[in-house]
């Protein structure tokens, strides 16, 4: 046999590709994902973001959406997002999102997506991975986006009156609920009445 050459150019990481990626996502999330992926296109973004991220979960996932204090905050952080080409969040148009206060874990290579952006979703698929799940929820990636407070997606909601600390917890609360085994978001019953 002889020398068989590597396709992958030199300097190059390997990482999961779009399908392993998807392959650890629960089946909403993955569409929260390809609506990131849509919106951000749309938007004439060059990646996706965690604003991108959060206006997707939230028009996605009624578990995210029940775990703010009010409907009243659902509704100013979705008119916020959707001005994102119109008005708010143009000052983003052509920059890349790196708050640089969370490492970047580089075992997601997803091209096309910012630094923090690509770290919420470690963040996202370690929470599943520690709770056992093969699978990463949507509640995960909110966890994932509100850690870091110098993102795109915490800026947001600070912006329509979300206290991001009280909102972490009721997070965290929630997803104490998946690893106890009880898996669903039980309307509005969790910590941080």
């Amino acid at each position: 046999m002889g020398d068989v050459q590597s396709r992958t150019p030199p300097g190059a990481e390997s990482g999961p590709t779009r399908a392993d990626l998807d392959s650890r996502l629960s089946a909403e999330l993955a569409s929260v994902v390809a609506g990131a992926r849509r919106r951000a296109v749309r938007d004439g973004d060059r990646q996706i973001d965690t604003a991108h991220l959060l206006h997707s979960l939230l028009e996605s996932d009624p578990e995210v959406r029940a775990v703010f204090e009010s409907g009243a905050h659902v509704v100013r952080l979705l008119g916020y997002l959707v001005q994102r080409s119109i008005g708010y969040g143009l000052q983003w148009q052509g920059t890349v999102e790196d708050s640089g206060a969370v490492p970047v874990v580089t075992s997601v290579k997803e091209a096309g997506w910012s630094p923090a952006a690509t770290t919420a979703m470690e963040a996202a698929l370690e929470r599943a991975e520690l709770r056992g799940e093969p699978r990463a929820l949507g509640m995960d990636l909110l966890a994932g986006l509100v850690a870091d407070p110098d993102c795109r997606a915490v800026e947001v909601l600070a912006r329509a009156g979300v206290d991001v600390s009280t909102l972490l917890h009721r997070v965290e609360a929630e997803c104490g609920q998946y690893a106890s085994g009880s898996h669903g978001y039980i309307g509005g019953q969790g910590a941080g009445h």
